[in-house]
């Protein structure tokens, strides 16, 4: 097996990197390998290998191991990477109640291993599981959203039926009769012992072809693509999944359908800085406007809202408009949005102005110096 690359260097960015630039590079990275845009024989491998880079740098407890231990820190008892931030997943139905895989490797989940390649009765074999990545904005968050993806995956052959055989007829496989499995012995010095395993002949399946299918080589199971509708509900944050059943790989021998994973990535928006359910901005008022008190615009998710700012406002003083943030997901109501009040010091004055901001220095309380003083100095 070859050594694993250090997570710093397969993300690009150095020791010292913000959760930011850990981000920025991941979402760049995942783009450039994903496989379903980079058909790139080691596309999938590279994208795997960004992943799992990621889910560790992005963690702080996980981060701070890999640190001080390396790539054992971050990898107990030798079973692989695990995705700890998707130990929960739900329905789309049930809109992210939590359900665990029992501690199964949701790594392989994504990309068919584990539960994703589950046996069934009869040999056949459950469909993998597919990952699908998603960017939503800030607005659409605030409103929900219906997102088409386009989604590549192994459907039932079209020319066999998902047979395997031209002909669509099956014959028993003679090497395990028909169950699947065979049995071998062998002696030891202690007698002999015999061992089970899934027959290599069908697969498992119990059934061959004599007649291999020429579209998809006797597998059954063929590339198409299809475009798929979400429903993205309102609320939803950076990291957020989605599970729609039956939407993943179809299972071999005619085992059933594996899941698609959909995750959710939120876009930095040019205005608004989101903190859970809450969103910040920034907006800035004239010396006068703040003195004398005024209403103003302010930017809000959903559009323009009207704002009060009093008499006498500082600068950096933060206001709250109750109810006008993002929607909570798994609850009521909606969040607040904090709009900071920046007081704009004006850089040149006319010879009015100046003279009306000089009057007016006369006749104000001058505990801490002029006014025009005191303005300039809360900027400094």
């Amino acid at each position: 097996m070859a050594e694993k690359r250090d997570y710093y260097d397969v993300l690009g960015v150095g020791r010292q990197a913000s959760e930011d630039e850990i981000k920025s590079s991941y979402r760049r990275l995942a783009k450039k390998y994903h496989p379903d845009v980079n058909k790139a024989p080691d596309a999938e491998e590279k994208f795997k290998e960004v992943s799992e880079a990621y889910e560790v740098l992005a963690d702080k407890d996980k981060r701070g191991k890999y640190d001080q231990f390396g790539h054992s820190g971050v990898n107990f008892g030798g079973q692989g990477f695990e995705w700890q931030n998707f130990s929960h997943f739900s329905d789309i139905e049930d809109m992210f109640s939590g359900q665990d895989f029992f501690g199964r490797n949701v790594f392989d989940l994504f990309f068919g291993q584990g539960m994703g390649r589950q046996r069934e009765r009869g040999g056949a074999i459950r469909g993998t599981d597919i990952r699908y990545d998603v960017e939503v904005s800030l607005e659409e968050i605030a409103e929900g959203v219906k997102k088409k993806l386009y989604v590549s995956r192994e459907e039932p052959c079209h020319e066999c039926k998902g047979t395997g055989s031209r002909s669509g007829s099956l014959k028993t496989c003679p090497d395990c009769r028909g169950r699947g499995q065979v049995t071998r012995q062998q002696r030891t010095p202690f007698g002999y012992l015999a061992s089970t395993s899934v027959c290599g002949r069908c697969g498992g399946r119990g059934k061959v072809a004599d007649d291999p299918c020429k579209n998809c080589g006797g597998e059954g199971l063929e590339k198409a693509s299809r475009d798929i509708e979400v429903t993205v509900p309102a609320g939803v944050s950076e990291g957020s999944h989605l599970r729609l059943r039956g939407e993943g790989n179809s299972g071999e021998y005619g085992g059933p359908k594996g899941d698609l994973y959909v995750v959710i990535h939120e876009k930095d928006h040019p205005v608004f800085q989101r903190e859970g359910d809450d969103i910040i901005c920034r907006v800035t008022v004239t010396f006068t406007q703040a003195a004398l008190g005024a209403e103003i615009e302010v930017p809000a998710i959903t559009g323009k809202l009207t704002l009060k700012v009093p008499a006498g406002t500082q600068s950096h003083t933060i206001m709250r408009l109750r109810g006008q943030g993002i929607p909570r997901l798994q609850g009521s109501g909606r969040g607040d949005e904090h709009v900071q009040i920046i007081v704009e010091v004006p850089k040149k004055l006319n010879r009015r102005q100046k003279e009306l901001v000089e009057e007016f220095a006369k006749v104000e309380d001058k505990p801490g110096g002029n006014i025009w003083d005191r303005i300039k100095g809360s900027f400094t």
